[in-house]
């Protein structure tokens, strides 16, 4: 749970890389000569991005597989069973592990690479091998992030009509509210009258009074709710979804263009002017603050859709039912995402930070081909599961009358 709690605390230091260096260039900017930010410099940020990625690495490579491994391991036959046993099998399938991985790092690397350099590099582990493997995650957990933010994206809408309440428009609350409340009495007779034995019909009845209580405890909080938070809050919290989605994909359609003709727009191109010399964005503070309420609304996207995905549905964390093994694969998949965020936000243009750091060094950042595919991908991926969300309503009605 330690483990897992740190890996946790990185995922959130890997999101708040990105705003935080930005925010650290606009303030040198402002106040470059003030005595009391003279401990905000480059050799800092340069410094956070270098543990940011080793945290990853350690995390990703060394910590949560050991809890995995420790969780399942029970100790090798013959030895005296207890912490001993289960931390010496921990050890020799980490070592294993690690072993395998690099193996198939080195012929990876051997077949994309084949040269002198690529053979000698096995000698070199720090410098090649930890970089290109994080690479490879990285790479990843873009593609990852790549399906998930653009379905993020149109679920954001449904997921916050469910916590917001929504406006009452020829609604009568009260009514609805008596007829839950006589639905609800009547389930409780039935359910009472039940013997114990008859389990299935109980359990049955059991869920749906369950239901019933939670459609009700909705009704009353909307009728609790007061006016302007029905009908000021909810439109105003719709409208701020959509311009927010509409800015990132006509961030990323300039990108695109801007990549067709001019090379410096790739996230490995040429090196800006330095941390505090130049502002990131041509409307300064502001457009600063842009980018990083961008970059936050596209991490909480990311996860919404990532937890929306039918493959990992069954990895949504629950109150009193979620086991180790779950907890472990949430904090993996968390950490992947949020590695990958600062390369995303670089990759589509939502920010001009160059990547600092092992973020900067990766090779396929330097491929044209992979950077616009991946900003079309986006673009038309967000766009169409937009539609496909607006339009969903229209559709239904029309296969209604259809037949």
């Amino acid at each position: 749970l330690c483990l897992s709690t740190f890996t946790l605390a990185v995922s959130a230091g890997a999101v708040l890389l990105l705003p935080f260096s930005i925010v650290s260039n606009e303030i040198l900017l402002s106040f470059p000569h003030n005595y009391y930010i003279q401990w905000l410099n480059g050799s800092l940020i340069h410094g956070l991005w270098n543990l940011a990625s080793l945290f990853s690495n350690l995390c990703l490579f060394v910590l949560m597989p050991f809890a995995f491994f420790f969780l399942e391991s029970e100790g090798f036959a013959g030895l005296k069973k207890g912490i001993r046993a289960r931390i010496l099998e921990t050890l020799v399938m980490l070592i294993l592990l690690a072993l395998l991985i690099l193996g198939i790092v080195w012929v990876a690397s051997a077949l994309i690479d084949n040269d002198a350099a690529s053979m000698e590099s096995l000698y070199d582990l720090w410098e090649f091998y930890l970089p290109y493997l994080y690479s490879c995650i990285s790479l990843m957990g873009c593609l990852l992030l790549l399906l998930c933010t653009p379905i993020g994206l149109s679920r954001m809408f449904t997921v916050m009509g469910r916590l917001l309440v929504k406006p009452t428009i020829l609604e009568d609350l009260d009514e609805q509210i008596y007829i839950i409340t006589l639905e609800e009495e009547a389930l409780q007779r039935r359910l009472n009258g039940l013997s114990s034995s008859v389990e299935y019909n109980v359990m049955e009845l059991e869920q749906e009074l369950e239901n019933v209580k939670t459609l009700k405890t909705k009704l009353e909080r909307r009728k609790k709710a007061s006016a302007w938070e029905r009908n000021l809050v909810y439109p105003a919290v719709m409208v701020l979804l959509l311009i927010e989605t509409f800015i990132s994909v006509l961030l990323v359609a300039c990108n695109i263009l801007c990549l067709l003709v001019d090379e410096t727009a790739m996230p490995k191109g040429t090196r800006g002017p330095g941390i505090g010399n130049a502002s990131l964005s041509a409307f300064g503070f502001v457009g600063a603050a842009l980018e990083i309420i961008l970059i936050f609304y596209l991490m909480v996207s990311s996860v919404v859709g990532f937890y929306s995905l039918r493959f990992f549905g069954n990895f949504i964390p629950k109150k009193d039912d979620t086991t180790m093994t779950k907890i472990i694969g949430n904090c993996v998949s968390i950490l992947v995402l949020s590695s990958a965020l600062p390369v995303m936000s670089r990759t589509l243009g939502i920010t001009r930070f160059d990547l600092l750091g092992d973020f900067g060094r990766f090779n396929w950042l330097g491929n044209f081909y992979i950077v616009l595919s991946y900003n079309l991908l986006f673009a038309i991926v967000t766009t169409l599961c937009l539609v496909r969300k607006f339009t969903s309503a229209v559709r239904e009605e029309l296969f209604k009358a259809l037949g």
